[in-house]
């Protein structure tokens, strides 16, 4: 294309996915991204600050069953652009990366800062405006987005804003918002855990609000929608022999014996929740007694009455997948309107499935405003 034949794109949104879109984009359209932070700030703490690119699963059949919401949809997404897709873009620009044993992909450098600095300086001939959309206005087969700065007009507009962020704007242009919901977060739990905060055994962690870690995570995640109070329950112990235990070391205490499996803080806590003395031996143990530990154990019971407050890692809902192309993400509503990312009813579990949505999303919607310039 010439430069001045060059069709104008807004992307509202400088996340990952917003950026990856540009990235597709920029050689051949003209390219504003509305960011009203710093664009891809948000990738600087994900990973524990290392970044995690996505997740080793290379079969995108298989890969969609991460995602609680969104499983169907991605089909289409994963099939055109998916994990080594990813890891090859990555590299590309200057990132390689490695596969963790838990197939978790982080860049070599176990840097989001230095991720961002090699995407950034790959978005070079992308325009970022720091600036609030606030409404988009059609006109005919344009659009001008009005900002808290001014007006920017548009022959395509993409929407990747990420979760909240735009929600008021895109029910203007007729859309429904799946209402949101916190995933990938603690639970507050009706029990008080202070005691034992920050003891962590079999990816559950207790905090002096109540339960944390991968494990709650993903239950947080595939109960996003679930009406609070509920009950969990959780083995702690798997397929202890107890009493054989009990019968081998019988001058051992109970509170020793039991710190072979879990914490011995833990093990502390449960003793005194079931009012049994923590330095009781092992052969003072009766059957009546050790089927109350074994209970307790492998059927410890939370009751969940809420999620931490602003602790989300992503929220569960967004624009209804009903109302967007899966071949293209383009609006079934708004033609010439795309979406991509975590603005759209999709969310995944721990581990870089949420990125990888961004990337493939981002990549697919740009493909889309290409495909229609043909």
């Amino acid at each position: 294309m010439e430069q001045e034949s060059k069709s104008k794109v807004v992307i509202i949104g400088g996340g990952p996915a917003g950026c990856m879109c540009a990235y597709f984009l920029q050689n051949d359209f003209d390219v504003i991204v509305l960011e009203k932070n710093s664009p891809l700030k948000t990738l600087l703490p994900t990973g524990g600050g290392r970044c995690n690119l996505c997740h080793a699963e290379f079969d995108f059949k298989e890969l969609v069953k991460n995602y609680p919401r969104g499983e169907k949809f991605l089909y289409s997404v994963f099939s055109k652009f998916s994990t080594a897709d990813t890891i090859e873009f990555f590299e590309k620009i200057g990132v390689p990366s490695y596969i963790q044993e838990n197939l978790r992909v982080f860049p070599q450098s176990n840097s989001a800062k230095d991720v961002r600095e090699h995407f950034l300086r790959a978005l070079n001939k992308t325009k970022f405006v720091k600036e609030n959309a606030l409404r988009i206005n059609r006109k005919r087969d344009k659009f001008s987005v009005v900002t808290d700065m001014g007006a920017h007009n548009a022959n395509y507009v993409v929407i990747a804003s990420g979760g909240h962020a735009t929600y008021d704007l895109i029910k203007m242009l007729g859309h429904k918002i799946v209402e949101p919901k916190p995933a990938l977060v603690g639970l507050l739990t009706k029990e008080n855990f202070s005691q034992i905060s920050g003891v962590c055994t079999n990816d559950l962690l207790f905090t002096h609000k109540g339960v944390s870690g991968p494990r709650i995570y993903t239950i947080s995640s595939l109960r996003a929608r679930d009406k609070f109070p509920y009950k969990l329950n959780f083995d702690f112990i798997g397929k202890v022999d107890l009493q054989n235990d009990l019968n081998s070391s019988p001058h051992k205490s109970i509170k020793n014996l039991l710190a072979d499996y879990i914490p011995k803080s833990f093990v502390e806590y449960v003793l005194q929740v079931l009012k049994i003395n923590k330095e009781t031996k092992c052969h003072a143990i009766d059957g009546k007694t050790r089927d109350r530990i074994l209970d307790k154990l492998k059927n410890f019971e939370i009751t969940v009455i809420g999620t931490f407050p602003d602790g989300e890692v992503v929220t569960a809902g967004g624009v209804d997948l009903k109302e967007i192309n899966p071949k293209n993400l383009e609006s079934k509503i708004v033609p010439h309107v795309y979406f991509c990312g975590e603005v759209m009813d999709i969310d995944g579990f721990c581990g870089g499935f949420n990125l990888q949505n961004c990337w493939s999303t981002g990549y697919l919607s740009a493909q889309g405003i290409i495909s229609d310039q043909l």
